[in-house]
C-alpha cells in the first residue's frame, strides 16, 4: 500500500500521465461504547482504504492512501466525554479543498472512505460530493454504505442499524487494533438491540435520545477477530469496485 503522506515528492511527479486514485479515509473522534477507542471510525476507514488499495493494485490501478481526516461532525455523541465534533461546513470546505488540490496534482479519482454514519456527516459528504462532481475533476467516488444496495452486502447487525460499537465495529477493531479494545468491558456488555437508523428516522438527535446510554448498540460481546477480517475484506471489495467503476466511466 502506498501512503501519500509517507512518500517523497519525486514519487508523486507525473500522476496526470497515469491512472491514479487517491483514497481519503474519513473518521471521527467520538464515543464508541466503554470498550472501543474514540478513533474507532478512523481505524475502520484506514483498514477499508488499505484493503481497497490492495485490490486496486491487483486490478492494475495505482492508488495512494491519503492522510486520514479524523475530525467530523458528531453531534449524536456530544453528550459523552472525549467526543470532538466539528461544524459540517468545516468538513465540506476541507473535502472540496482536498479534491481541488488532488486534481491539481494529477489525481484521476478521489475516493471518500467514510464509515462515520452520524446524519450530519453523511449529509455533508453527500452534498460535498455533488459539488465536487459538478467541477468534473477529479472524478469523485463515494461508496455510501448507508445506501440500501451496499448495506445489504454487509452483516445482519449492520443492516439492522444496530452496529455502533457493536459486533460489526468491535470485530474490526479486534482484527485491526486489538490492543485498543478493553476486553473485560466488551465481554461484559449485554446486547442492546436498538436501531440507530430507525431512531434517526424517528427524529432522535443523540445517542441518549436513541436509547444508547453507554454509546453502543448491537452485540459487542459476540465480536470476533475472524469476523472482523472478513468484514474488512468486504469493505475493501466495495471500495475497489467503486473506484474501478469510476475509471470505467471515463477517468483518465
Amino acid at each position: 500500500m502506498r501512503r501519500w503522506g509517507e512518500a517523497r515528492y519525486p514519487e508523486l511527479e507525473g500522476l496526470a500521465g497515469r491512472r491514479t486514485a487517491a483514497l481519503l479515509p474519513l473518521g471521527a473522534v467520538e464515543a464508541h461504547g466503554p470498550h472501543l477507542p474514540l478513533a474507532t471510525d478512523v481505524v475502520i476507514a484506514e483498514a477499508m482504504a488499505r484493503e481497497g488499495a490492495r485490490r486496486l493494485a491487483l486490478a492494475g490501478v495505482e492508488s495512494w492512501v491519503l492522510p486520514s481526516l479524523a475530525y467530523a461532525p458528531a453531534p449524536f455523541a456530544d453528550g459523552f466525554a472525549g467526543t470532538l465534533s466539528i461544524a459540517p461546513a468545516t468538513l465540506a470546505a476541507l473535502l472540496e479543498d482536498i479534491a481541488a488540490a488532488a486534481a491539481e496534482r494529477g489525481v484521476g479519482a478521489l475516493a471518500l472512505v467514510n464509515v462515520h454514519f452520524d446524519p450530519s456527516q453523511v449529509t455533508t459528504v453527500r452534498e460535498a460530493t455533488a459539488r465536487i462532481a459538478d467541477r468534473g475533476r477529479p472524478r469523485i467516488v463515494f461508496p455510501d454504505l448507508t445506501r440500501r444496495a451496499l448495506a445489504a452486502r454487509l452483516t445482519d447487525e449492520f443492516r439492522r442499524g444496530a452496529c455502533h460499537a457493536g459486533r460489526f465495529e468491535s470485530s474490526i477493531l479486534l482484527a485491526e487494533r486489538p490492543e485498543l479494545v478493553d476486553e473485560a468491558a466488551r465481554r461484559a456488555l449485554p446486547p442492546r438491540e436498538v436501531s440507530l437508523s430507525e431512531a434517526i428516522r424517528g427524529g432522535r438527535t443523540s445517542f441518549e435520545e436513541a436509547g444508547l446510554p453507554a454509546a453502543y448498540c448491537g452485540d459487542p460481546a459476540a465480536a470476533t477477530a475472524e469476523e472482523g477480517r472478513e468484514i474488512v475484506a468486504l469493505l475493501g471489495e466495495i471500495l475497489a469496485e467503486a473506484v474501478l467503476a469510476a475509471f470505467a466511466a471515463g477517468v483518465e
